[in-house]
């Protein structure tokens, strides 16, 4: 169906009033009409994501019963209709009730649904998943995107996201409606179950694990939930560990889908901190801690002086790094035969540490969902014992009750950490200052080119292309002495001598450069950017900063 069919197809539908009203509108706005419909809003490997709003390029209740439609019949063609799905959702606007819509589709198709009666983070739904052996899992949620997104997100058995065949099944069977207001739905009360307490305790229970050594109880923590799903599992947690001097960011407590107090609900950003940093200095903290909207994603604020500051994610994934292999070796419980899992664009720090400590370092794509690949592959040979894993973009998991990114284990153990620390009359800032002494400075950077609309694809696709078909051969006056094409597969050397990648296919460049410092390049699969990584390392702070900034100036 052509988009001006496509257009008067809906024009013709019984819709909500905010949405007939909102089509009315765009009538005024061709730009904006045409972004609405000129395609189905894709769903990727991991689910789909999109702005909020009428249309088939946009997240509302008729584009989410198509896809738990595919996902309904993706159960039935298995025969696990009573094993079912568990739902949870974040606090975005429309979250609860895509999970309800969610649940009505496939309850349409006689599939059980265990659908939590508040809103939760990404990683209790994970874990959820597996608790009741169900077959799948949705997770209602945009993560970190600002207010006008929201998304569908998969999952498989294992708690992890849901694998590209199983993925494929969910798209095909998308594909072959031609109609999705002919989508049908049931009662949710026919096949759904509400769940909270139960789970919420099992979560707990299983978060005491982490636990590697005794606290300070009286060691002063902020914590903001951004406005999001993080609230309970987090307080509770850090209580429950031994922290009795909690401070919650009152403001941003509140379950809020317009993140009001935030520029953007992201824990990356400095400005996610204002309020906490605020709240910090008054009841005189030692930690603050973020997480975004579904609590997949945690920030650091680490008091120095009169001010605080924030860690990068490759900083936290060090020092986790580095602290469960020391807590380990004191215990003597590091296994023999442990991994950490890393992403191709996370920083070499604490990979360097993991070796030196005898503990293997295995790269992954970018997407957490690589490094839940291989925590299963681990578990069923039993050739590895999961360590840790993490990604730069501030996603960590220590144990693998669940199957993502989990940014309430991470608020534990760091916690845990900086009390370990402070007894030692240090800080995280000087833990980390020791690593660089004995590792070496690195540091890291992100540069995000914004792309958007239908033209703002294209040219990124293009921009990539370029890249691919003229590869640089020297980045600010240093020589590249290795090409990594991941969609090639292919490793190409200066010397014109290749090398296979055993990673799986996928849109990224990276560069190796002589001096050790690297540049990868990959459109998000999340946002309409394309990304730019850089990595380097030297001997000095001065060093680092000196040969990033060159690097960042080429590709600014």
């Amino acid at each position: 169906m052509k988009m001006n069919e496509t257009v008067q197809h809906w024009l013709k539908q019984q819709l909500p009033t905010y949405m007939a009203e909102e089509l009315a509108e765009l009538q005024t706005n061709s730009i904006q009409l045409e972004d609405a419909f000129y395609r189905l809003l894709p769903f990727g490997t991991g689910g789909m994501r999109g702005e909020l709003g009428v249309g088939t390029n946009r997240m509302n209740i008729y584009t989410v019963r198509l896809a738990a439609h595919g996902l309904a019949q993706h159960v039935v063609k298995n025969g696990e209709q009573a094993r079912g799905v568990v739902i949870a959702y974040d606090t975005r606007h429309f979250s609860k009730e895509f999970a309800v819509e969610a649940a009505r589709v496939l309850g349409a198709y006689g599939v059980k649904s265990y659908v939590f009666s508040e809103a939760r983070p990404t990683p209790q739904l994970s874990f959820a998943v597996r608790h009741y052996n169900a077959f799948a899992g949705v997770v209602i949620t945009a993560s970190h995107n600002p207010k006008q997104y929201n998304g569908f997100k998969v999952y498989g058995s294992d708690g992890a996201q849901m694998v590209p065949t199983d993925v494929k099944v969910i798209i095909d069977e998308m594909k072959a409606v031609e109609n999705l207001f002919t989508v049908p739905v049931a009662d949710f009360e026919a096949y759904s179950e509400w769940i909270l307490d139960d789970i919420d305790e099992a979560y707990l229970a299983r978060l005491m694990e982490l636990k590697e050594r005794e606290v300070d109880a009286s060691m002063k923590l902020v914590y903001t939930p951004l406005h999001g799903a993080g609230l309970v599992p987090v307080e509770r947690g850090l209580r429950a560990f031994g922290f009795d001097n909690v401070t919650i960011v009152a403001a941003q407590a509140i379950a809020d889908g317009d993140f009001p107090t935030v520029p953007y609900p992201n824990p990356e950003e400095a400005a996610a901190f204002t309020l906490a940093i605020a709240e910090g200095k008054k009841v005189g903290a030692d930690l603050l801690l973020a997480t975004d909207p579904d609590a997949d994603r945690l920030g650091v604020a680490v008091r120095d002086g009169e001010d605080y500051v924030l860690l990068t994610g490759n900083q936290l994934g060090a020092l986790v790094v580095n602290y469960l292999i020391e807590a380990k070796k004191e215990a003597g419980t590091l296994p023999e035969n442990a991994v950490v899992l890393k992403t191709i664009v996370t920083s070499e720090l604490g990979a360097s540490i993991a070796r030196a400590n005898s503990v293997e370092v295995v790269d992954v794509l970018t997407g957490f969902k690589y490094i839940a690949e291989k925590i299963e592959q681990y578990t069923t040979t039993g050739e590895k014992q999961f360590l840790f894993g993490y990604e730069e973009s501030y996603g960590y998991l220590v144990k693998d009750f669940v199957r993502d990114k989990d940014a309430v284990q991470l608020a534990l153990l760091t916690a845990e950490m900086a009390s370990y620390y402070a007894a030692q009359e240090k800080t995280l800032l000087h833990a980390l200052r020791d690593l660089f002494e004995t590792y070496g400075y690195y540091k890291e950077a992100l540069i995000s080119k914004a792309f958007v609309g239908k033209s703002g694809q294209e040219e990124m696709q293009q921009l990539l292309t370029n890249y691919r078909n003229n590869p640089l051969t020297e980045i600010a006056g240093v020589a590249v002495t290795c090409v990594e094409d991941y969609l090639t597969k292919t490793a190409t050397f200066a010397d014109g001598t290749t090398k296979d990648i055993t990673l799986p296919s996928e849109n990224v460049l990276k560069y190796v450069l002589e001096d050790g410092s690297w540049v990868a390049i990959r459109p998000s699969g999340t946002e309409p950017k394309c990304k730019f990584y850089v990595g380097v390392n030297d001997n000095s702070s001065e060093n680092v900063c000196r040969k990033l900034n060159m690097i960042q100036t080429v590709f600014l």
